[in-house]
């Protein structure tokens, strides 16, 4: 137990929640790292006390129908474990669906995009299958403006379900940067005011070029940079922004972060698909305790490659994502703890010290164009950007 009030004793200068209550989060924590699943069943099998286990079980599944956890509450305290150092952030949305027995989960996710990984901020579960709408992406948004401000937006990033002209003529009038991706067949206008599919403005490329249309041009009614790039599949990656084209490609780059989010969250990580909740109140509470262990796992493999450098393999990619590097440390700790106490107090205290708002000083930053490689090195779509002009 001895791991549990450690953690516990730094929730408690964090949450204004009862001590039960913290002392259930720290052992869900806790025990999450340890068995790398979000079954229940698991999670009450390494779950710290006295009780039998389906004692723990019964506790588990009262935090989960009964308690309130407060969106607002927890995207602070994720804002405060973030590694980032710059004063804006990029931000990415997306969604990851699978379905359990006929029941659909469907969760529509912003993400603050950094190194490669997004930080999961905020996010729906969406009553239905399929694609997102119009009001539920901007009612997502509209939670982070109220939370954080636009001020603090670099740009936004997303792939094609996140097109319409209302989408767009919100995300224009909140004063949101953004570099989204269209569809080939968009309708947009050439160079004489016709709309036409969007690829055939771009059939003069050679794979790996790309190219920014001359002046905006009309998207869904709306005046926009258009930039274009063959890839190899003979597919086109299209993008609109209202401003700076010519960063447009590597920004929308960044974009992958938020998949290599899910990857962490599923079979990379905690197995979310393993969870045999439909209820989307329920799902959102796990996902919330979820993120608080992703961003320590996160930040303990920051740390740690700060001393000891991830290996970088022949093709440009790091043979171990931060996340797990962070994740297999703390677990490899937990399951010693015995003999490695030292060790996770050590990184019980990295914890506080993001918490506090005083995280540690790392020497190792990744170069900004090497981090937009490697993102772009994942994707099935690889390719080798020429360097914007």
């Amino acid at each position: 137990m001895m791991e549990v009030a450690m953690v516990q004793a730094v929730f408690m200068d964090v949450f204004s929640w009862n001590r039960a209550r913290i002392n259930f989060l720290s052992n869900f924590i806790v025990a999450l790292l340890k068995v790398k699943t979000v079954n229940l069943v698991e999670i009450a099998t390494a779950f710290s006390g006295r009780a039998k286990k389906d004692s723990k079980y019964r506790r588990i599944k009262r935090f989960f129908q009964s308690f309130q956890v407060d969106a607002f509450t927890i995207a602070c305290l994720i804002s405060q474990l973030l590694p980032i150092r710059e004063a804006t952030w990029v931000l990415a949305m997306d969604r990851t669906n699978w379905k359990l027995g006929k029941e659909a989960i469907n969760v529509l996710m912003l993400g603050i995009a950094h190194q490669g990984i997004a930080f999961p901020i905020l996010w729906m579960l969406l009553s239905k299958t399929g694609n997102s709408n119009t009001a539920e992406r901007i009612c997502l948004m509209d939670r982070f403006l109220s939370c954080f401000g636009v001020e603090k937006i670099n740009f936004f990033t997303a792939d094609r379900e996140f097109l319409g002209k209302e989408w767009f003529s919100y995300l224009l009038e909140k004063l949101i940067a953004f570099r989204i991706r269209i569809r080939e067949n968009m309708l947009i206008s050439n160079a004489r005011g016709i709309l036409v599919p969007a690829k055939t403005l771009f059939r003069d490329l050679r794979v790996g070029e790309h190219k920014i249309l001359e002046g905006k041009r009309k998207v869904l009614g709306i005046d926009l940079y258009v930039i274009g790039l063959l890839l190899p599949d003979g597919e086109y990656l299209i993008l609109v922004t209202h401003k700076h084209p010519e960063t447009a490609l590597d920004d929308y780059a960044k974009r992958w972060g938020i998949e290599t989010l899910f990857g962490a969250f599923k079979s990379r990580g905690f197995r979310f698909e393993e969870t045999h909740m439909t209820d989307p109140e329920r799902i959102s509470k796990l996902i919330a305790l979820m993120a608080i262990a992703f961003c320590w796992a996160h930040n303990t493999g920051e740390w740690l490659n700060d001393r000891e450098p991830i290996e970088i393999k022949k093709h440009g990619r790091k043979a171990i994502s931060l996340f797990r590097y962070g994740l297999d440390h703390l677990r490899e700790m937990l399951l010693n703890i015995n003999e490695k106490y030292q060790e996770f107090k050590d990184m019980v205290e990295l914890l506080r010290t993001y918490l506090t708002g005083d995280p540690p000083p790392l020497t190792h930053q990744t170069n900004d164009q090497r981090d937009c490689q490697y993102i772009l090195n994942q994707v099935e779509d690889t390719i080798t950007l020429p360097m914007a002009a």
